[in-house]
């Protein structure tokens, strides 16, 4: 019997769960190779307008992506599915690993396995900006755009202050008379006062986790300052090592790095700690997901707001760049990795070969390496 659409949505997302690892950028890459290459489930131009909605709302970007093209595909309980698949999988994972942190003291180890998958994540990530680059920089004015955007990228300028300027300036090019666009951001006010309680419980752990997953927008490390904010400095639930553990788990399982929370939560609370912890970060994106999913196809058909989705679609471009040269600084250690990430890349372009099959064979060899060490 063929799989429905929900249920093949359901386990492709809970395949890109247990396989996407490093980060926004690389899972972006590897859901474009899925969605656009492989299953022709999008064009290339509608889900570049889904990563830039993504871009523009607070909140984990690939998870926001994921979401987007579940309700793309199936509607509401597309949404739903395309993002607990997409989420639960590292969740659980991370939850493994604190209840091994709390009870032996310190992280397994796996960094052997580590390093071969990091390797070909950039040969991932390298793909996907060839891909999207043939898409979004479209002409003479995208591309001097992009490249104009790579500086206040490398000098720390907040990428969504970088994506509305540029989705503004590209309007304004293309409109004579007149330029608008409109954005649709949540206000959580009320929950930020949840930082000022000092005892610990729950419903802190959940307003916490709820106000970031409202406010913040960009990586792992901007959802680091804000955790260490509220959680190490006003509320002192954790240390300074503990956070640092906390992202380094977020960063080491596939998934969403936001699954720092889950750690936290645990840590903090057990269990139950995980489970609000995880609901509070991640639930905002849904509901924002949901409010703003339906509008992405009207504004395309608007000539003002498909030029500032034009825009933002040829920065992100620009931002994704920046970060893949910035991991591949880390990731590239020396010649056996760089040989590695170059072979994937081979396999890349010349062949469709689903990335899961690179990663797990990136992190087969990274055990090999290690072992022969």
């Amino acid at each position: 019997m063929m799989p429905t659409r929900v249920q093949e949505l359901a386990l492709v997302f809970l395949r890109l769960g247990l396989t996407a690892f490093g980060g926004p950028a690389a899972h972006i890459a590897m859901m474009e190779q899925e969605f656009v290459r492989r299953r022709a489930w999008l064009t290339r131009e509608q889900f570049l307008d889904l990563v830039g909605a993504a871009s523009l709302i607070p909140g984990p970007s690939s998870t926001e992506v994921a979401i987007y093209v579940g309700y793309r595909r199936a509607g509401v309980p597309g949404l739903l599915l395309a993002g607990f698949g997409f989420i639960a999988p590292a969740a659980g994972m991370v939850t493994a690993i604190a209840w091994a942190y709390v009870r032996f003291g310190r992280l397994p180890a796996a960094s052997g396995a580590f390093w071969g998958i990091k390797a070909v994540i950039i040969a991932i990530l390298a793909q996907a900006l060839f891909s999207f680059g043939r898409t979004a920089l479209k002409n003479a004015w995208l591309r001097a755009l992009a490249v104009v955007a790579v500086v206040p990228c490398v000098l720390g300028v907040s990428p969504v202050l970088v994506l509305l300027a540029a989705g503004v300036t590209y309007t304004a090019a293309r409109a004579a008379t007149r330029s608008s666009a409109a954005l649709f951001f949540a206000a959580p006010g009320a929950v930020s006062a949840a930082s000022a309680v000092a005892s610990p419980s729950l419903v802190k752990l959940a307003l916490v986790f709820l106000k970031v997953g409202s406010i913040v927008f960009g990586s792992g490390y901007v959802l680091l300052a804000f955790l260490r904010a509220d959680l190490v400095d006003r509320l002192h639930l954790l240390t300074e090592a503990q956070l640092v553990d906390a992202v380094a788990v977020g960063q080491f399982t596939p998934g969403p790095v936001f699954t720092t929370a889950t750690f936290i939560g645990y840590v903090v609370a057990g269990g139950p700690g995980a489970v609000v912890a995880t609901v509070g970060v991640f639930l905002p994106s849904f509901v924002l997901v949901a409010l703003s999913g339906p509008l992405i196809p009207r504004l395309r058909r608007s000539a003002l707001a498909s030029a500032f989705l034009d825009g933002v679609n040829a920065t992100s471009v620009a931002l994704m760049a920046v970060v893949a040269v910035q991991l591949a600084r880390v990731s590239i250690d020396g010649a056996l990795s760089l040989g590695l990430a170059l072979a994937s890349g081979a396999v890349l372009f010349k062949w469709r070969i689903n990335s899961a099959w690179l990663v797990l064979g990136g992190g087969i060899v990274g055990l090999s390496v290690q072992v022969l060490r």
